[in-house]
């Protein structure tokens, strides 16, 4: 399929394949996500390795060293488990504020029929999986820790997916991708609402004066990264002495930056164009002065946005670096100091159990629901046993998960080492099971019928 971009010389119509155009910046996407799962893998397993070696001494050491940083006046003395905990992954945030931003604004939400099902199925795989760890935990002091289960890691699902490309259409992998961003949006709800420190009215009244700011800073089209950047760190500094979780910064920066070009970019190609063809008839030993440049420079950036424009300079930082280092940091469980008790125990059997069990049933059970009452169609026209599948993948939860239990049991180190185990071991088992169930399922394109027989043998 092509799209016609305008005519060449001799009134020839100049064609840009719709693939080139449109399907290939979600490849790469999609390809940037499976490789950041990797990565966040190898840095899991490094991490574990450590924490159960002779080295476990000296690698707490460095994670848990003492830092000193100073801009001016401003002094902060923090850890370095701390600086990327509260630091780095307010950029890891900002990121994932911009992305949903754009989903919602010009991308896979941006209008209700699209948003419906991924909307309604992570509904579900954020409540169900909630349930089922309260369902362990309930009365007891490990109960806070109810958001552990919640979230879904967009980088290992797609990972995983990616992986299994012939046995998982196009669109469902989109819609997995759908369904996580909107439990990165419960997820950071959860963060801002439940997981927060002693409220403090006048510097909350601060952040929301800091917030309006870079709401004003997004209308009027502000295009300096450092200008954001600024106005986060403050509206940062504002929210961490207000009580709530500092990161939330990134997420409300994120959401303020412009997601649409400031002119059509069929109408700045043609002004561009038509310059172009001007500056081509100057005689070739004539150099361009500074003033044509610039005015070159202005209309090319006319047609991107100051969103795409930061998402493509910071995501492969967040996903190659940041990430990777937060699971470094964070993934070190000694094992050796756990005894059988701790290893079984319900906050630990009770998170992986929400993960699994409680990911699968309740992102399963509403989007065929959904689908049954006429709300939206099964993405990408897949199966039963295919929906199956990607529900069970979909119960991997690292990132998100992993900090969101750092939040709740940060004063509780023990109870924190058996959410991570039930964190990993959940994952680790839903990745693998969904993996065995697409597998299962037939090739992309040679049909449901097969799928139904697995689904219903199951």
């Amino acid at each position: 399929m092509t799209t016609s971009s305008g005519r060449g010389d001799g009134g020839t119509a100049r064609v840009v394949p719709l693939f080139a155009a449109v399907v290939r910046p979600v490849q790469a996407f999609l390809q940037m996500e499976a490789a950041s799962g990797i990565a966040l893998l190898s840095c899991a397993v490094v991490a574990l390795a450590l924490a159960n070696s002779a080295a476990s001494e000296a690698y707490r050491a460095v994670v848990g060293a003492p830092l000193a940083i100073r801009v001016g006046p401003l002094s902060a003395e923090l850890t370095v488990a701390q600086l990327v905990n509260d630091g780095l992954m307010t950029i890891f945030f900002f990121v994932v504020g911009m992305e949903i931003k754009h989903e919602l604004a010009v991308g896979e939400l941006r209008t209700r029929r699209q948003a419906t099902l991924p909307l309604v199925a992570a509904l579900g795989g954020m409540l169900a999986p909630a349930a089922v760890f309260l369902a362990f935990n309930a009365g007891t002091p490990a109960a806070v820790g109810w958001g552990v289960p919640m979230a879904t890691d967009i980088a290992f699902c797609v990972g995983v997916l990616r992986l299994l490309r012939s046995r998982v259409s196009h669109p469902l992998v989109v819609f997995v991708t759908a369904l996580a961003i909107f439990d990165d949006i419960g997820g950071i709800l959860v963060i801002a609402l439940f997981y927060g420190h002693g409220l403090d009215a006048a510097w909350l009244a601060a952040a929301a004066a800091l917030a309006a700011v870079l709401v004003a800073m997004g209308r009027a089209y502000v295009r300096s990264g450092f200008a954001y950047a600024v106005a986060a760190a403050a509206l940062w500094y504002a929210l961490h002495h207000g009580g709530i979780h500092a990161t939330i910064a990134g997420v409300i920066a994120g959401l303020s930056v412009p997601a649409r070009a400031r002119r059509d970019p069929r109408v700045v190609l043609e002004d561009l164009s038509a310059h172009t063809a001007a500056l081509l008839r100057t005689p070739a030993d004539e150099d361009l002065d500074g003033a044509t440049v610039l005015a070159i420079e202005e209309r090319i950036e006319d047609v991107e946005s100051p969103l795409a424009r930061f998402v493509h300079a910071l995501h492969p930082w967040v996903a190659f670096a940041i990430m990777p280092v937060f699971a470094l940091v964070n993934s070190g469980v000694d094992l050796r100091a756990l005894d059988a008790s701790q290893l079984t125990s319900n906050l630990a059997v009770g998170v992986a159990v929400a993960l699994v069990g409680g990911k699968l049933v309740g992102i399963f059970t509403t989007t065929w629901l959904a689908v049954r009452l006429g709300l939206a169609p099964m993405p990408g026209g897949g199966s039963v046993a295919k929906l199956l599948g990607v529900s069970t993948v979909a119960g991997i939860g690292f990132t998100v998960a992993l900090f969101i239990a750092g939040l709740a049991y940060a004063d509780d180190p023990a109870l924190l080492d058996q959410a991570k185990v039930g964190i990993l071991g959940g994952s680790l088992v839903a990745g693998i099971l969904g993996a065995a169930v697409l597998r299962l399922t037939p090739p992309v394109g040679v049909g449901a019928s097969a799928d139904r027989r697995i689904a219903a043998s199951a």
